[in-house]
């Protein structure tokens, strides 16, 4: 990959000429990208993904008669494999200390697959039992803690990825455990059978799965991460999530890990905190080493082997499980040493100040020109609120080279709107600029809720806009203004999130039909109760329920992008008509022309040039749970008459070009 040096031009500057004066910290982190790169490719190491092959390195491997183990704990006076193989005895099994504190053993024979294990390290002369670092699969014992468990998958995989190159990522987040309507932990295998089809007809063309990566607190929903190399148990074994990629390349959709890199659990004995018994072996030491509001350990990224374990992890999940890129968390977390907590971003001062971490960004440049060595077809994507400039620029133009950066400003956006204000009191003004702006030249994935917005103790777009409601009138016989108002809204803020916040979409799983209710896992304070930690269904394939509207709603809506390729084409927007006072919106995108009515009562009037039009979507279609056709419109001699009734919109194909 071409990467910018330090003493060319960086296009950058000339995509946000806002950045002059902050010149010198973008060279700054090219020349520390630079440097740590030479320093990591020292010696026989070509390339980056040369380097990254801990995996193949550490942990356990067949070796034609004999098998290897091997770990990495440079404080560790003396250190044994132990496990059910051997009873729990180390004696038979003790370890060769290498250079650069890694530990081997060899023994002859085969690999004792299936075997529980764990590593006996001595320090200052005590027993310390740890989870191999590199297991790639962990189950927890009687006493609620992981043992490692040798594994080797067998599972042979039948189809390419998709070739998603020239279309925008039609997002579908989704959470094995709760994807059953079941109360139970669901399944690799039975989300394979039963979601897999339905993200397929919904028209997603990417699947981002949270919570693969092993974690001991279910409740953490995959975020607190003790085993970054294993999957996790509770869902089934690597086989059958193998076998669910396999099955959604063979469908046509991508996959996407939601991979953790930004901190790690604390859990002592089945993670990596203190695990050669000291907290600098992958940790900051002292208070940078601790996210004080997350509860978890943070990582030096400046250290060479963090670095190499972090890098070999990513390409571990593009090459064993065929992963097609990767939803980066915790972003903003790692960018700055106060981890963006209590942080305005109202000034470009904040992104180049020396709160920045520069170490963690470098440590994304290396993620993401490693992931595109490995795979050049990978799609890569930030969790970044901060909007830190260059995030979503190529590295070769002086960014730090994700594809995209999540919107995550604009669920918060309708969050407050919904909460704080009435119907009449948006503005529109406001909304245009909160669905539009973002960093000159990046790409953004737009989205009006994902999983944060459905946790216990806030509410999905549905529940703000219904309620209590939701749970008595939902039914296609029942009469209420509340539910009325309610299924409007979420399709016209759903519609013009979609068309208007990003080059991409996301949506969390159920969210399309208005899934009621929070997301709560079972734990102590509820019982240990599954009410929460689900997905019903049957709620939108009920013929007697109005969640079916907006499942139809949704597919077509998402179909829209399908038919016209509309999302990417950003450069070609063109807004038509905004009128704050009788709340009519009206833009251009591409070939489709979008009109809306917010007003939350009156049908209004509106005429501008255009070319002529074909009507192909209106929400207040009666199969969209409206009561169209009520809207209106007329082309004549260059001019578009629409009549829109209330809380409405409708979209246009422009049938050609003025």
């Amino acid at each position: 990959m071409e990467v910018a040096t330090i003493n060319e031009s960086l296009k950058i500057l000339e995509i946000d000429q806002w950045l002059a004066p902050f010149e010198g910290d973008l060279r700054l982190r090219m020349s520390e990208f630079e440097r740590t790169k030479n320093r990591l490719l020292s010696g026989e190491n070509q390339t980056l993904s040369d380097f990254a092959n801990g995996y193949k390195y550490f942990g356990f491997h067949q070796d034609g008669d004999s098998w290897t183990f091997r770990e990495w704990a440079p404080n560790a006076e003396m250190m044994y494999l132990v496990g059910d193989f051997n009873g729990w005895n180390g004696l038979s099994h003790e370890m060769t200390r290498l250079n650069g504190g890694v530990w081997e053993l060899r023994m002859p024979g085969s690999l004792p697959i299936g075997s529980k294990v764990k590593v006996q390290l001595i320090v200052d002369g005590e027993p310390l039992y740890r989870v191999p670092s590199y297991i790639s699969y962990a189950i927890q014992n009687d006493n609620y803690q992981f043992d490692g468990v040798i594994m080797q998958p067998t599972y042979q995989f039948k189809n390419a990825a998709p070739d998603l190159s020239t279309e925008a990522p039609l997002i579908y987040e989704a959470h094995i455990g709760i994807s059953s309507e079941e109360h139970k932990i669901n399944s690799y295998e039975e989300f394979t059978r039963d979601v897999l089809p339905r993200i397929k007809a919904a028209g997603y063309n990417t699947i981002q799965l949270m919570a693969i990566m092993e974690h001991p607190l279910y409740a953490s929903f995959g975020y607190q991460v003790s085993n970054f190399y294993a999957i996790s148990s509770r869902f089934g074994t690597p086989d059958e999530l193998m076998e669910l990629i396999d099955t959604a390349h063979g469908l046509g959709l991508r996959v996407l890990l939601d991979v953790v890199h930004s901190h790690a659990v604390k859990n002592v004995g089945e993670g990596l905190n203190l695990f050669d018994g000291t907290t600098s072996q992958y940790f900051h030491e002292g208070d940078r080493g601790e996210h004080e509001a997350w509860n978890t350990k943070l990582f030096n990224y400046g250290k060479d082997e963090v670095i190499h374990f972090l890098l070999s992890n990513l390409k571990f999940w593009l090459e064993v499980y065929h992963f097609d890129g990767f939803r980066f968390d915790g972003v903003t977390s790692m960018l700055y040493h106060h981890h963006g907590l209590g942080t305005g971003f109202d000034s470009y001062e904040k992104y180049f100040s020396m709160d920045k971490d520069i170490e963690a960004i470098v440590y994304l440049m290396l993620a993401n020109e490693l992931i595109r060595e490995v795979n050049p077809s990978a799609l890569t994507i930030a969790e970044d609120m901060s909007a830190m400039p260059g995030m979503a620029l190529p590295l070769a133009d002086g960014g730090i080279g994700f594809d995209y950066r999540l919107s995550m400003g604009i669920p918060d956006y309708w969050i407050k709107q919904l909460k704080t204000k009435s119907d009449d009191q948006l503005n529109l003004m406001g909304l245009w600029w909160e669905l539009t702006t973002r960093r000159p030249g990046e790409k953004n994935i737009g989205y009006a809720e994902s999983h944060d917005q459905a946790l216990v103790g806030d509410k999905t777009l549905m529940m703000w806009l219904a309620d209590a409601e939701l749970y008595y009138s939902m039914d296609v016989h029942s009469q209420s203004l509340i539910i009325d108002r309610a299924i409007a809204l979420h399709k016209v803020l759903r519609i013009v999130t979609f068309s208007l916040a990003g080059e991409g979409y996301l949506n969390f799983m159920g969210n399309e039909f208005g899934h009621p209710e929070w997301l709560d896992f079972p734990r102590e304070g509820n019982g240990d109760s599954f009410d929460h930690a689900r997905r019903q269904w049957s709620l939108a394939t009920n013929p007697e329920l109005r969640f079916q509207y907006l499942l139809d709603f949704d597919n077509a809506m998402i179909a829209l992008e399908h038919d016209s390729k509309f999302l990417q084409k950003t450069a070609s927007l063109q807004q038509k008509w905004i009128q704050n006072d009788d709340k009519l919106l009206a833009y251009q995108k591409g070939d489709l022309l979008f009109a809306f009515n917010f007003h939350p009562t009156d049908t209004k009037f509106v005429s501008f040039d255009s070319t002529p039009v074909e009507l192909i979507f209106d929400t207040d279609d009666a199969r969209f749970g409206g009561f169209g056709p009520r809207s209106q419109f007329k082309w004549a001699a260059g001019k578009l008459e629409l009549q829109l009734a209330s809380r409405t919109a409708m979209v246009f194909m422009v049938m050609y070009q003025l």
